[in-house]
């Protein structure tokens, strides 16, 4: 074969491998874009769910109604089916079932929330909201088996917030009270009246323990 010929066959080889690489980085760059056009579309969409049943769920609370309650819990899962991940949709779900009676089924989406990686999405105060939130529903599945743990939660949203959260600490000291170490729910109600002075959880755990509040 003349040198000429497979000269030209070897360009027109490599011109076609070219246009192939070409096309096929274009068809990359374009479901790439287009993912990126779907994700935006459902986070957009699951904001619009948080933040209904975010009022659905305040409703609920300042007037009792299951049915509010309910609500809130169809927009939690309508988020949660566009963005799987967000812990703020788990969080909302965690909620609405609280409100429900389902604490079981509310601690398995507060776990969920506070799981890797879906924590890391979270702001240190919402980290620290939840925490507490979920050492409340520890407690309330089984205060005896969960108490430990609770204080674990408790323990860390403390320090996450640098011990200006009376209600966690207010918390704390009762699951000291419950595990019979006095001196340290004294110590935990002692920083809630630091916090709130006018703190009745704290001014009531302290009496319990025998402690004037004066």
């Amino acid at each position: 074969m003349a040198p000429e010929v497979v000269l030209q066959l070897a360009i027109l080889t490599l011109t076609v491998a070219i246009l192939y690489v070409v096309h096929h980085l274009r068809q990359r760059g374009g479901q790439n874009r287009s993912r990126v056009r779907t994700r935006n579309r459902d986070s957009l969409q699951s904001e619009r769910h948080l933040v209904q049943g975010s009022r659905l769920l305040a409703r609920a609370r300042s007037n009792p109604d299951r049915a509010h309650s309910k609500s809130a819990l169809l927009e939690a899962d309508e988020a949660l089916s566009l963005t799987p991940r967000d812990p703020a949709a788990h969080i909302l779900k965690a909620h609405a079932l609280d409100l429900m009676g389902h604490h079981a089924a509310a601690l398995k989406s507060m776990d969920s929330a506070l799981s890797s990686p879906h924590v890391k999405s979270l702001s240190q105060r919402e980290r620290q909201e939840a925490l507490v939130k979920r050492a409340q529903l520890k407690l309330a599945v089984n205060k005896r088996r969960r108490v430990d743990s609770a204080v674990d939660d408790l323990v860390e949203a403390v320090s996450l917030c640098e011990g200006n959260d009376s209600e966690a600490l207010c918390l704390l000291g009762q699951c000291y009270e419950w595990k019979g170490n006095k001196e340290k729910a004294e110590e935990a109600f002692k920083r809630a009246i630091e916090v709130e002075p006018d703190s009745s959880e704290a001014h009531s755990g302290l009496d319990r323990l025998g402690l004037s509040t004066c």
